[in-house]
């Protein structure tokens, strides 16, 4: 099989993956007892109303419609309306993820950035106290969980410090716009990305971290990396330009996984510094039954992830020719 049979095939079974999220997520959420409207029950003030409510939102019709019909709506890149807000669900959440997507990837650069370079350290200097304490900080950040971590972090930068906001993400005010430059780039919003940014990094510094110090303590057993000692290089140089160089190419697939599971894994974080991101907002959409907003929330971070493992998957081939296409 070639790389472009390769290719077409997981293509087709990205198509079926998502197929089948999409499916799922639909009977599990039409299996949720109650509908929107029951929590909302005195905005209706007679039964009347209530019924014609959930006519509008077309939860009257039989299932198998229902799923026609909301299938249609995903190929026009539409979730239907919000029960809650009233409004389409595309202009509600489309917003919330990229905030989501501005926070995790700016944890995830940071994290694999320092977790190269202090992966590539503790490699060089196998055996020694630095790479002993450098193996439990990092195993201590990874077991720690994300809501301890962000509380720690607060405590010291905020209420001792008084360095960082508490929460929120800046001076535009919450507004669902669309705007990039408004929103993103003003140092009120980094003030903001700060705190939340650092707990995810330090949640994901050690898989680059240890894969890094791993996959180092292999190159470093090859005979080029003596070679460059003995032409009289810079310990510096051949530490970073050539043997971390040689050592990088496992942790370009596992970024690429590790992306689309921290774009699942933001609820905790966006909860603890009241983030208005994607994941906050599918538990609250979740607790008030309101099905297209739910539904759209999971739909975009489980694509995230099946996409980004789709991803790793080409990366890997394409960066390592050894891989058969099987």
């Amino acid at each position: 099989m070639g790389l472009r049979e390769y290719v077409i095939r997981r293509v087709f079974q990205l198509i079926l993956t998502l197929w089948t999220l999409v499916t799922l997520l639909f009977i599990l959420f039409r299996m949720v007892p109650g509908d929107p409207t029951s929590r909302f029950v005195m905005d209706y003030p007679s039964d009347a109303e209530r019924q014609a409510r959930i006519e509008e939102l077309g939860l009257n019709e039989p299932l198998y419609i229902q799923y026609i019909e909301y299938m249609g709506q995903l190929l026009q890149g539409e979730f239907g309306d919000s029960a809650h807000y009233r409004q389409p669900v595309s202009e509600i959440i489309f917003p919330l993820f990229l905030n989501t997507i501005v926070l995790m990837f700016t944890a995830l650069i940071i994290a694999y950035t320092v977790g190269i370079l202090f992966g590539a350290a503790m490699g060089w200097f196998r055996g020694s106290r630095f790479e002993r304490v450098g193996i439990i900080a990092t195993l201590v950040a990874r077991a720690s969980p994300e809501f301890w971590i962000g509380i720690i972090l607060v405590w010291i930068f905020v209420f001792q410090l008084g360095l960082f906001p508490r929460s929120g993400i800046g001076g535009y005010g919450g507004e669902l716009t669309m705007n990039f430059v408004d929103r993103y780039i003003n140092f009120d919003f980094l003030r903001h990305l700060i705190l939340p940014a650092l707990t995810g990094a330090i949640v994901y510094l050690a898989t680059p971290a240890l894969l890094m110090r791993n996959t180092m303590l292999e190159v470093l057993k090859a005979d080029f990396v003596e070679i460059k000692q003995a032409e009289g290089l810079p310990e510096r140089t051949v530490l970073y330009k050539h043997a971390a160089r040689n050592s990088i190419l496992p942790l370009v697939t596992v970024a690429a996984i590790a992306t689309g599971a921290a774009m699942g894994g933001s609820v905790i974080i966006e909860t603890v510094f009241n983030w208005p991101g994607v994941g906050r907002e599918m538990v609250a959409s979740v607790s008030r039954n309101d099905y297209p907003v739910a539904m759209a929330a999971f739909l975009l971070m489980g694509t995230s992830v099946i996409v980004m493992n789709f991803v790793a998957d080409i990366l890997y081939l394409y960066l390592d020719p050894r891989v058969k296409y099987e």
